[in-house]
């Protein structure tokens, strides 16, 4: 293939795209070159996990090349374009890690210490701490079943299986806790604050 006259690094980012699209490797060494910082701090804002990051901006660069044809200039930038890829595929690895299971005593004393730290009544605001103590005020089984749904994003399956109880029982759980939630938050503050 014949060298450029124009130098590579000033071409515009749709001529680096279209590049490459057709395999050119001095094309395409300058498109990720041009793009890894952002797409690299695109990755990390997400995900905090440098490692993860450096895989989802490789991911990116594959997408980019296996779909250049598709991008389309009046939907958005190159930039755009790319960071949107990387912002996606790093949700999705975040979603993909699910932390360990939660020991119920440890889910317990995490439950104790939101609701009855001394220190979080100091610097939470007014909804923040009508939130713990409607929490605390739910009975312990529907608080642990609506804190593994909300917080540790469970589904009612993972619940019932965790706690060893009938998925329909998970699910009430969950949907009275809701409803109690619901019912407390929605009332006007009635010192609700923990004394």
């Amino acid at each position: 293939m014949p060298s450029f006259r124009f130098p590579v690094g000033r071409l515009p980012d749709e001529a680096l795209l279209a590049g490459l699209a057709t395999g050119d490797p001095e094309l395409a060494v300058t498109f990720v070159r041009r793009f890894q910082r952002t797409v690299f701090g695109v990755a990390i804002a997400v995900t905090g996990d440098p490692q993860l990051a450096e895989d989802i901006a490789q991911q990116t660069f594959e997408r980019a090349w296996r779909h250049a044809q598709i991008y389309d200039s009046r939907r958005g930038s190159v930039t755009t374009w790319l960071t949107t890829i990387a912002h996606n595929l790093a949700i999705d690895a975040v979603r993909a890690r699910r932390a360990e299971p939660v020991a119920p005593e440890d889910l317990d004393a995490l439950l104790d210490a939101v609701t009855e730290t001394p220190e979080q009544w100091a610097l939470a605001d007014e909804a923040s701490s009508r939130l713990r103590a409607a929490v605390a005020r739910l009975p312990r089984e529907q608080g642990r079943a609506l804190v593994m749904a909300g917080v540790y994003g469970m589904t009612a399956r993972q619940i019932a299986d965790r706690e060893q109880i009938p998925l329909g029982t998970a699910k009430t759980r969950i949907r009275t806790a809701m409803g109690k939630m619901r019912g407390t938050l929605a009332a006007p503050n009635r010192g609700d604050h923990v004394q």
